[in-house]
């Protein structure tokens, strides 16, 4: 009998999503109700010891196999040590905090980029903590992902930070349970951006995975930034400036069905949006 993957008592899932949460929210200018759900749940607690297991996942790659080896034994001999009724009982119980503060359907809508090695830890945890579930091709199947995670080297020499591998150290601070410092930094940072462009770094967050609804959120905004600058540049008296205008308009590019959105694109707009500021700020005359 095979374990069937749920996530929602997958403790890793749980975890990044109550993380994604938060970010999105103070984004969006909210006190983040996921914040305190985090604290409640994740702090010692037994969903907390078993969210470790994860971390400690998540943060080990491009071993060597002897290594992957014994750390995957390591993870997986520790959760004979948790506490299954109280897991039970405090993943029930989150689960319904999450419920009563948000729609659990968008909550959970998220792909994450390594959703298949923590769903892989998933079952093999819950093999080891119902033998009766055992079957031998299953856990080999299950082990294997795990080892290739462990072992594969995601992050070539030389190469810059994406803005999306900088979000994801945000979570990394968060999944050390140190989020109030993460937001205080974060907000910081981020404290002078306009909302059109807080709004891009959200989208920028819950569509991580690159799905076409990214796209269609670019191209939306390109088109929304070609009308303002178009507007704005009907009362911009420079000639010189009126005609850089024009042709910022002109080569403002949507993403076509084949390409997909990169962090130049994203960050592109970020600044066509400084662009659009500053010529409020220079004709605040004008009503854009």
């Amino acid at each position: 009998m095979n374990v069937k993957h749920s996530k929602y008592k997958n403790s890793g899932i749980l975890f990044e999503l109550l993380v994604r949460q938060i970010t999105a929210d103070t984004l969006d200018g909210k006190d983040s109700k996921a914040r305190k759900i985090l604290h409640e749940f994740f702090v010692k607690t037994e969903l907390g010891r078993e969210y470790k297991l994860y971390d400690t996942l998540s943060k080990k790659t491009h071993l060597t196999e002897a290594k992957a080896n014994l750390v995957l034994n390591s993870i997986i001999d520790s959760s004979e040590h948790l506490n299954r009724k109280a897991l039970k009982r405090q993943k029930y119980n989150l689960i319904k905090e999450i419920k009563n503060n948000y729609d659990i359907n968008k909550f959970f809508k998220h792909k994450l980029p390594n959703y298949k090695s923590q769903a892989a830890l998933y079952n093999l945890i819950e093999i080891k903590a119902n033998p009766n579930l055992n079957n031998i091709k299953h856990e080999i199947t299950n082990k294997i992902t795990l080892l290739e995670h462990l072992s594969s080297t995601s992050i070539k020499n030389n190469s810059k930070p994406t803005l999306i591998e900088e979000f994801n150290s945000y979570d990394k601070d968060l999944k050390t349970l140190t989020y109030r410092v993460l937001l205080e930094k974060f907000n910081t940072k981020y404290e002078n951006l306009i909302p059109e462009q807080k709004i891009i770094l959200k989208e920028l967050i819950t569509s991580i995975d690159n799905t076409p609804r990214l796209k269609e959120f670019h191209n939306l905004k390109v088109n929304e930034i070609k009308e303002s600058l178009s507007k704005l540049n009907k009362n911009v008296k420079d000639k010189v400036t009126k005609i850089k205008i024009e042709e910022v308009i002109k080569i403002l590019p949507t993403i076509g069905k084949t390409s997909k959105v990169k962090d130049d694109d994203l960050i592109n707009l970020l600044q066509y949006y400084d662009l659009i500021e500053e010529l409020k700020t220079t004709n605040v005359q004008v009503q854009a």
